[in-house]
């Protein structure tokens, strides 16, 4: 038996192939304590009038960690005539999140995501989920990528490595909030944690600058009051 792909699929495919092919990634993974992110979301999503998902607080933390260390939408741009091969650093922190809709998945993409509050992600983020799985969205929304977020916790998936957009250098993958006993105080106490996984283009970034880069997520996730 056959399955025919759809478009989507046809071209999702093509652009992971060529990411994977061209991009010499290495891949590095922290964890982070999410027990007062998780505690903070309903206070937040009640005061602010707007939902707040774990997934703006990631969108959020991945917009400022971009800003304080550019380079992470940095793009390799090989030798063309006369130039050198250089890094080219976007203009805008632009962050695509995949979305699954009844036509395959679609990545929407939230522009300028640093110049915007926690608030206004999470519009942003209920309004391309809706569009997306209502076949809404346009191609200016879809468009113009510079660094990616992947959230397979909702599925249960504990942690994962993902591919970066051909356009991008660099992706986020998110993992399942686990409850896991850790020490505290000469006690035991049960936190919630996550894995934040990073795929990087070699090329392009050094491990210690997207170690970095990750640790500062890390203490944003663990300092929620600080993306709001």
């Amino acid at each position: 038996m056959y399955i025919p792909l759809t478009r989507i699929q046809k071209l999702i495919g093509e652009r992971m192939a060529k990411s994977k092919q061209s991009k010499p990634c290495f891949y590095i993974e922290s964890k982070a304590d999410v027990t007062e992110l998780m505690a903070l979301r309903p206070k937040l999503s009640k005061s602010l009038g707007v939902k707040i998902t774990s997934n703006a607080f990631f969108i959020r933390a991945l917009a400022l960690g971009a800003k304080k260390y550019p380079i992470m939408v940095g793009s390799f741009e090989p030798r063309v005539t006369s130039h050198e091969p250089q890094i080219r650093i976007a203009d805008a922190i632009n962050i695509g999140f995949p979305v699954h809709a009844p036509q395959g998945l679609v990545v929407p993409v939230i522009k300028n995501a640093d110049q915007k509050t926690l608030a206004q992600i999470a519009q942003l983020e209920k309004l391309f989920t809706e569009k997306a799985r209502s076949k809404k969205l346009t191609l200016e929304e879809m468009e113009g990528q510079t660094i990616g977020l992947s959230n397979l916790g909702v599925y249960g998936i504990d942690s994962f490595f993902a591919i970066p957009a051909p356009v991008a250098s660099t992706i986020l993958a998110i993992g399942n909030v686990l409850k896991t006993v850790v020490p505290e105080n000469q006690k035991m106490s049960v936190r919630r944690i996550i894995s934040l996984s990073l795929a990087v283009d070699h090329r392009v970034i050094n491990a210690v600058y997207a170690a970095e880069f990750l640790s500062f997520i890390k203490e944003q996730l663990q300092n929620p009051q600080q993306l709001i």
